[in-house]
């Protein structure tokens, strides 16, 4: 705004001083042919002065094509025109004023400022031999008007430089701002993708897993002629089944299964209940597992990702007690501390070596399982332990830190630990 004010202001004074001469040629006692040169020459000038100006406003809206390569010819024309009407009549001189700033605008510093001087001498000259004899006074006005218009130039130049350097900034902060929304939600895609990973595997890959097993186990009985028994596998398979719809049904609400496990004791309802189609479906596949849970402290009201998160890092490692320990004896743990909730996972089978556990999934979707869980409890800030050897079973400690921010009013808990 500033610089359109300052390229109007001097515009609108050039046309000031071309009336000025031209009333003052009226004015004066001047012959009629003097008069009439004077007038078509300023008329000639101003339409060259409009023309140069309108032209370069209508580049500057992308109507018209680039004048730059014409600007020193066209100022040189203006010039040129100037000067034949400072010859005519000495009170044109006064043009030279914005004439300056138009050679600072369109030529190189120093070609402007040697112009500038030779402009300047050339209005002292025509005030001297306008006043009859050399004057102090008709040499400090002109000088004092190039220094002053030098100063503005250069000032109007770095205001122009300013502007140029925050549209390139605001450019680039546009540009970076893009690119950082795309990446934003480049992350969050990736992020919820591995989330419904981790969700699926945890609990529709477990139970179609369990199916299949069951499934197995019920031919296998059929085969035998053992229709009792393939019927009872049968049963298991249909409410593993029924779970795994409901699980699916939540996925496609945007709901989590522990969205109702928040309230203080109903987590230890479901570890229950989990810990009972654990044996079930250990029992249909023809194994034996004893599978129990167990609460230590006072129970409390959880928040939702805390209390998803422990259901899911259960099912994840009843799913591989069952896939893969060859265990007779399951315990789940869920402990009540003081700023954290803890959950240990037991049991007494084959065991393995935790060094070996694969930190990515492999490339046909396996070994997703403690990877996932360690990435989910990561989330809210905890940890997940293995404690592990071949043939001494295996222990998985999850602990998850409960701060004042995600518990919810009035279940903070004391130094004893109980809310």
């Amino acid at each position: 705004m500033v610089l359109r004010v300052l390229r109007v202001a001097l515009h609108v004074g050039f046309a000031l001083l071309l009336a000025v001469g031209a009333v003052r040629v009226l004015a004066t006692d001047t012959t009629p042919a003097t008069r009439a040169c004077s007038l078509a020459l300023a008329a000639v000038l101003a339409a060259v002065y409009l023309l140069g100006t309108l032209w370069e406003n209508r580049h500057a809206r992308g109507l018209a094509p680039d004048p730059s390569r014409y600007s020193r010819r066209w100022l040189a024309l203006v010039v040129v025109l100037w000067l034949a009407l400072m010859a005519l009549h000495p009170d044109f001189s006064w043009l030279a004023f914005p004439l300056f700033f138009l050679q600072l605008h369109l030529l190189r510093t120093r070609t402007a400022l040697v112009a500038i001087a030779g402009l300047t001498v050339v209005v002292v000259g025509a005030q001297w031999a306008h006043a009859g004899q050399p004057t102090l006074a008709a040499a400090i006005g002109p000088v004092l008007g190039a220094a002053f218009a030098v100063v503005m130039g250069f000032a109007y130049r770095a205001l122009y430089e300013e502007g140029v350097n925050q549209r390139r900034a605001l450019d680039e902060l546009r540009r970076t701002r893009t690119a950082l929304a795309t990446e934003q939600h480049r992350a969050g895609v990736l992020a919820e993708r591995e989330r419904l990973a981790r969700d699926i595997h945890d609990t529709l890959a477990q139970g179609f897993s369990s199916i299949v097993l069951v499934s197995r186990s019920a031919r296998a009985a059929l085969d035998a002629g053992d229709t009792a028994l393939a019927a009872e596998r049968l049963e298991t398979v249909a409410a593993t089944a029924s779970e795994n719809l409901g699980e699916a049904r939540d996925f496609v609400r945007g709901l989590s299964a522990g969205n109702a496990e928040a309230a203080a004791g109903a987590l230890a309802g479901r570890f229950t209940r989990l810990c009972a189609a654990t044996e079930r479906t250990a029992r249909a596949a023809g194994t034996r597992l004893d599978c129990r849970f167990r609460e230590d402290g006072e129970p409390q009201a959880l928040p939702t990702d805390v209390s998803s998160a422990l259901l899911r890092a259960a099912q994840s490692c009843l799913a591989n007690v069952l896939a893969h320990a060859g265990a007779s004896r399951a315990v789940l743990s869920l402990g009540y501390l003081a700023g954290e909730v803890t959950l240990d996972v037991y049991d007494d089978g084959a065991g393995f070596d935790p060094a070996a556990v694969p930190t990515r999934p492999r490339a046909d979707g396996t070994g997703f399982g403690l990877a996932g869980l360690s990435a989910r409890v990561g989330a809210l800030g905890g940890s997940v332990e293995i404690e592990s050897a071949p043939g001494e079973g295996t222990v998985v400690a999850v602990r998850i830190p409960l701060s004042a921010e995600n518990l919810p009013p009035g279940d903070l808990p004391t130094e004893d630990g109980h809310g």
